[in-house]
């Protein structure tokens, strides 16, 4: 876009300075010798493509001559050479006025005017020159352009109006080529990008408005608003802050900038939050987001219900998580929420569940590595639930912190310590069974390695899980004998 812009403005300075070497001041008095010094150094500075000293010159030459229109018309090539067209239509103007007769003020104004989109009097202008010069091959040119983009015009706005932005696209692209300075070409074209779901297009034509229009507040609000409907909530802000530079008051900028800082910054604190792993919180942050706007864009509540399973899966949270992701899903299906779902189910080991999200997952990315990845998980976990489950036993969840496993460890022990069942021979066995697992529970759980391989659905004590390089596992060594009958009097470490 940039560049476009910037290579229409070498072509205009390529003509201004043709212009230049034909134009003399004859008319400046003789003893004003500061205005030809200004005109002199204006030239120069022109030249060097050194535009703001030029014009500051120029300035000095019109308020020593004010009634110059040979002045005017040079210092309006210096507007054009920087891009302020407004105000070198104002200084064409002031020629015109002062010698209706220039010919080359009259073609340049057409030019602009054309250029511009104003299509009537550009067209006014040219008929001008042609009544006055027949023969004259630019006006003629410009003559044709004028015609044939009314038609176009006519022709695009009623394509527009049956929504056949296609076609209509087609039209305002040919339009824009020889009119490249109208914005609400522009704007035209955006909307029919919309329509189409294009918005990248459409939003390359809204950031164009705002750069030919510098004080395009308006422009400006159009494109955050379409930024915040994309989902866009931090680019968004950063373009509706520049309408509030030019109207701190604006009456849509300023609400939907108050919007937009909330909504950013609960954004924002829950992203700091969930890199310290600090998930509750985490989550915290994004219901307040939610909070925010009660009738918030799909893609931005899509976004924020996403986050908020995320959080919530991290934090252990495993039936908040799919709830949270489910409604995500229903807005738009997309891997990494599967994928999330997928893991929060596994959390309350619903494995069938957990391998339909990873297979849909697969459905829409059949090379995706974390869903290839998490459906061999799942899988390991179902066949792994189906001997010993370490978490049930301990009676745990599987985001259970040491200590919290340390304590139901504990408690577990207690409970079916063998010596309170001395009586009951048959309880006794049970007692001794379970309590060998609890141990072994333990042992697992509280080691990070052998849990983390618990965790991808292997079982690092028991042989076959490990194609038969299993560690083997000896409930007692975790104890010390206190002497006594039977070999469970123990003591804890």
């Amino acid at each position: 876009m940039y560049l476009e812009l910037r290579q229409k403005k070498m072509d205009v300075f390529a003509v201004l300075v043709s212009w230049l070497s034909i134009i003399s001041c004859p008319g400046v008095n003789s003893g004003a010798a500061d205005v030809h010094k200004h005109l002199e150094m204006g030239r120069i500075h022109l030249e060097s493509r050194q535009f703001s000293d030029a014009l500051t010159h120029f300035h000095a030459a019109v308020e020593g001559d004010p009634e110059n229109y040979q002045i005017y018309f040079k210092r309006a090539l210096v507007f054009l050479a920087l891009g302020k067209y407004n105000q070198a239509l104002k200084d064409l103007d002031k020629v015109i006025e002062l010698k209706s007769d220039f010919t080359p003020a009259v073609l340049q104004r057409a030019n602009l005017l054309l250029k511009q989109g104003h299509l009537d009097k550009a067209h006014i202008d040219y008929e001008n020159v042609l009544r006055k010069e027949p023969g004259n091959i630019d006006a003629t040119t410009g003559y044709g352009a004028v015609d044939a983009a009314l038609r176009d015009l006519e022709e695009a706005q009623y394509y527009v109006d049956i929504q056949d932005c296609h076609t209509a696209i087609e039209l305002l692209s040919r339009l824009i080529e020889t009119c490249p300075w109208d914005s609400s070409l522009r704007r035209m074209r955006s909307e029919c990008y919309m329509t189409l779901g294009d918005a990248q297009h459409a939003i390359s034509d809204l950031r164009f408005t705002t750069k030919l229009t510098m004080d395009d507040t308006d422009g400006l609000y159009r494109l955050s608003s379409l930024l915040y409907q994309l989902g866009d909530v931090e680019e968004s802000l950063r373009e509706i802050r520049e309408c509030l530079k030019l109207d701190p008051e604006h009456k849509h900028c300023f609400p939907l900038y108050k919007k937009l800082k909330k909504l950013d910054k609960s954004m924002q604190d829950a992203n700091a939050a969930g890199e310290k792993e600090e998930y509750g919180d985490c989550a915290t942050d994004i219901k307040k987001a939610l909070k925010v706007d009660s009738h918030s864009p799909p893609i931005v509540e899509w976004k924020l219900r996403h986050k908020l399973c995320w959080c919530h899966m991290k934090n252990g949270e495993g039936e908040l998580a799919v709830e949270q992701c489910t409604i995500a899903l229903r807005t738009r299906e997309e891997v990494d929420v599967l994928c999330d779902r997928a893991e929060a189910y596994l959390l309350n080991d619903l494995f069938a569940e957990a391998m339909e999200d990873y297979r849909r997952a697969l459905d829409l990315d059949d090379d995706n590595r974390r869903a290839r990845d998490g459906m061999q998980r799942a899988q390991k976990l179902q066949k792994q639930s189906k001997r010993r489950d370490y978490y049930k036993i301990l009676g745990v969840k599987r985001s259970a912190s040491k200590q919290e496993i340390v304590k139901a460890y504990r408690k577990a022990a207690q409970k079916w310590h063998p010596d309170n069942f001395q009586n009951d021979a048959d309880e006794k066995k049970k007692a001794e069974a379970k309590f060998i697992d609890i141990a072994a529970a333990k042992e697992v759980l509280t080691d990070p390695e052998k849990r983390a391989k618990f965790d991808q659905g292997e079982d690092p004590l028991d042989p076959e899980s490990q194609n038969g390089h299993g560690q083997g596992f000896n409930p007692f060594t975790h104890f010390h004998f206190a002497g006594g009958s039977g070999p469970f009097h123990f003591k804890f470490h």
